[in-house]
């Protein structure tokens, strides 16, 4: 049976476990397998550049050991991406990358809710290189680290805020969960904003999923 392989890159575990639960209406009777695996040897949370660097190694090592018709890379920063894709020969897919064109067809207008201040200027670099600044918006931290996430309703609380601003302040008509351990607050933000909003995760799983359906 063919496989997804989704990694988280940091070091969490109730990241993994929010990604892994993201990923269950992908797991239909007769499709491919979808694993969700953590990066144990990763930081705590890919906060700056430098973790994100830092984790690229280790990404080649578990591609390496764990066979897949495609993997995810399951960090809103797209670590490794395209030396994974050179390496492997397999569709790899970033969650920020899917996560921004799958919101392209949902509004005019995406905004971002990221995690710490520091994720911003990252998530501005990631914009520009996919080639999308005049549809992006903004992106509003929450003031949170990944391990920070697991404490739910502080998280509610901050997303729900950040969302509201980037709808009300920065004209976004469409959000982006900016972290995988955001993916249980998708509905609650939607419900607040009023606004479609995609977990990436989700978005790049779909994407696999395609790609290994029709053979590629």
């Amino acid at each position: 049976m063919s496989r997804i392989l989704v990694i988280n890159p940091n070091a969490t575990e109730t990241c993994t476990a929010a990604i892994d639960r993201a990923a269950a209406p992908f797991r239909l009777a007769g499709g491919p397998l979808v694993d969700c695996l953590t990066n144990l040897e990763g930081p705590p949370g890919i906060q700056s550049q430098a973790d994100s660097d830092s984790v690229i190694p280790h990404l080649h090592a578990i591609c390496q050991r764990e066979a897949a018709e495609a993997y995810v890379v399951a960090c809103f920063s797209d670590p490794g991406v395209h030396s994974l894709r050179e390496r492997t020969g397999r569709p790899v897919i970033g969650i920020a990358e899917a996560g921004m064109t799958a919101a392209l067809s949902l509004g005019e207008r995406f905004g971002v809710v990221a995690i710490l201040p520091s994720s911003v200027n990252r998530q501005r670099r990631t914009v520009r290189a996919y080639g999308l600044s005049q549809r992006y918006a903004a992106s509003r931290s929450i003031g949170l680290g990944v391990p920070e996430l697991a404490d739910s309703t502080r998280t509610r609380t901050a997303m729900i805020e950040a969302g509201k601003r980037l709808r009300d302040e920065d004209g976004a008509d469409v959000l982006i969960l900016g972290c995988a351990g955001m993916a249980d607050q998708r509905a609650p933000l939607e419900d607040a904003t009023g606004l479609p909003v995609v977990e990436p995760s989700q978005a790049a799983i779909a994407r696999a999923m395609g790609a290994v359906l029709q053979g590629w």
